[in-house]
C-alpha cells in the first residue's frame, strides 16, 4: 500500500474526528469505513462489541455507543503505520472535557487506541476492520468519580444506568459476528514466517 496515500487517509481521519467532536455526532465517521468493515472492542472476556458493515458501524459503535459522551475528546498522540500490511495504529488519550474542583480534566488513564486495517474503496482508501482497547476499571473508576461530584450530565448518567448486554452490537464470545482479532490477522494472514496465527 502506498504511504503517501495512507498518510493524506490518515489525516483525513484525525480533521474527521474532530468535526464530529464538534458536532457531539460520531456518526459522520461512519463514511470512513468500507461497507462490509468490522468495528470491535471487548469489555470483559465474555461480553464483546461488534458492528458489522458501514450501517451498524454508524448506528451502534459511533451511535449509541457515542451516547452520554457529548463534549468528550479522544486525542490522537501517537501513530505508528505500516505501508506493508495497510495497518495503521492510533493510541489515544480520552477526556471528558469536564473540569474537576482543581481545574483538571477527568480522564481515562490507561493507554487507549484502534488498530485499523486499511482498504482500497471505491473512493480511496476505507477502513476494512477496527478494533479498539482501553482499560476498562479506569473507565469504571473515571465514570463513577464523575457520577460522584455532581458534574456528570444527565446523558453520561443514563448511559452508566445501562444493561451493557441488552444494548445492540454486545455479543457474548461464542456469539461474536466476527472475530475478536481482525479476520485477515485471525486467519494468519499477517503471522511472521514460521510463527501459527
Amino acid at each position: 500500500m502506498n504511504r503517501s496515500d495512507m498518510d493524506a487517509f490518515w489525516q483525513g481521519w484525525l480533521a474527521a474526528n474532530r468535526e464530529a467532536e464538534r458536532r457531539n455526532d460520531w456518526r459522520v465517521l461512519a463514511d470512513s469505513y468500507a461497507e462490509d468493515a468490522t468495528y470491535g472492542w471487548m469489555y470483559t472476556p465474555d461480553e464483546h462489541f461488534m458492528a458489522v458493515g458501514r450501517e451498524q458501524i454508524r448506528d451502534w459503535a459511533l451511535g449509541t455507543e457515542m451516547a452520554g459522551l457529548d463534549g468528550w475528546h479522544y486525542d490522537y498522540v501517537a501513530t505508528v503505520m505500516d505501508e506493508s500490511n495497510g495497518m495503521v495504529i492510533g493510541f489515544w488519550r480520552q477526556r471528558a472535557g469536564i473540569a474537576d474542583d482543581s481545574g483538571k480534566e477527568y480522564e481515562i488513564l490507561g493507554i487507549g487506541g484502534s488498530w485499523f486495517g486499511l482498504v482500497a474503496g471505491p473512493d480511496g482508501l476505507e477502513i476494512g476492520w477496527q478494533r479498539d482497547w482501553f482499560d476498562l476499571g479506569s473507565t469504571a473508576t473515571t465514570f463513577l468519580a464523575l457520577a460522584g461530584s455532581g458534574r456528570a450530565p444527565q446523558g453520561l448518567l443514563d448511559r452508566m444506568g445501562l444493561d451493557g448486554m441488552t444494548q445492540p452490537g454486545h455479543y457474548r464470545l461464542a456469539d461474536l459476528p466476527s472475530t475478536v482479532w481482525p479476520p485477515p490477522v485471525d486467519a494468519g494472514e499477517h503471522a511472521a514466517k514460521g510463527e501459527r496465527p
